[in-house]
This record gives C-alpha cells, structure tokens and sequence, in this order.
C-alpha cells in the first residue's frame, strides 16, 4: 500500500455544534482506497498545563469536572488567548488558580489531545514554570472553584492514573517534565 492510499479527501463539512471551548463537525469523507462516510471531529481550543515545582512539590490544582462527575488533582492549566503565547498564557494561569508566580516560564512540549477526533489545529501546550514563588492570592475564573495543594513529585508519579490523577494531559506533562529534568531521555 502506497502513502497515498492513506489519504482522505474532505467533501463536505456541516457544524453540529458550537460552544464556547469547542465545536464538533460532520465530515463528508473519502479515502484514495475507495471507502467514504461521514466523520467527525471536534475543533478544540487551544490550551496550556504549566507544570511547577515548589520545594520538591509539584504545584496542582484540585477541582470539579464536569465531564467525568468528579474531582480531580492536575496541575494548572487552562485556554490560550487569541493572539496569546502559550507560556504567556501558562503563567497566567499558574498565578491565577494556584497562587503561585514563575519567574521563567518554558515551552517544553505540544500534543493534540486525541487526533482520531480533534483538529489538528486543537493543540495541548506544556510548559515548565522555574523560579516559582507563592503569592498567597488566587484569581480564577468566574466560574472555577478549585483548591491549590502542593503534593511530593513522586507521589504523583507513583499515583498518575489512579484515582483523582485521572486526566489526560498530565500524563503528556508527566512526560515533558521528566524529559526536561533529565530523568528520561
């Protein structure tokens, strides 16, 4: 099988539905191979999870999830700005929900969060907060309740994946993170 069999051609594209952090659309496809349908995909927002280490604590986030019907502990995170850099936006953040400032603020890796469904232009940015410092002072959103815990790096390297360690995209930043400090290659 040639590369090019690989290929889907897109015929048409309808909006199923809007929101504010994402859209899903129908696709009308067809593959170079012969086999054609209709296919969706979700045009997701781009967003940011900063990752921050306080006196050899990760600094995390404890809050509700809506999708899943629980709480959660991951680090901060939340939606880049149009026009906004992602380490911009993850300091942002970090400050924001956790109360805590960076002094430097790196862009250690990007992901799409699922390709099978979400555009390519939906885009998971991680970055490393350095230099970080408490404020004391939290500023979330209007609509966030959330709680800021330090927890040892360890214990959530050892738990991800279990319990309230459920999301996703600290695994991703698991990853960067232990690519960034040298402890994986």
């Amino acid at each position: 099988m040639k590369e090019t069999d690989l290929t889907w051609t897109t015929e048409s594209v309808r909006t199923i539905l809007k929101t504010p952090v994402f859209s899903v659309e129908a696709k009308q496809q067809t593959a170079a191979a012969g086999p054609k349908g209709e296919y969706y995909s979700i045009q997701g927002c781009r967003c940011v999870c900063c990752v921050a280490v306080y006196e050899g604590q990760f600094v995390m986030v404890r809050q509700w999830r809506h999708g899943s019907d629980m709480i959660t502990a991951e680090f901060p995170g939340g939606i880049v700005d149009d026009g906004e850099d992602p380490a911009t936006a993850a300091a942002r953040e970090l400050e924001e929900e956790s109360g805590f400032r960076a002094g430097k603020v790196t862009l250690i890796g990007k992901v799409n969060p699922n390709p099978a469904v979400f555009e390519k232009e939906s885009e998971l940015n991680i970055c490393l907060a350095e230099d970080v410092i408490p404020t004391g002072e939290l500023h979330p959103d209007e609509d966030e309740v959330l709680h800021s815990v330090l927890v040892p790096v360890d214990e959530v390297l050892e738990k991800f994946g279990t319990g309230e360690y459920m999301h996703s995209f600290m695994g991703a930043a698991l990853l960067f993170y232990l690519r960034a400090a040298g402890r994986i290659v």
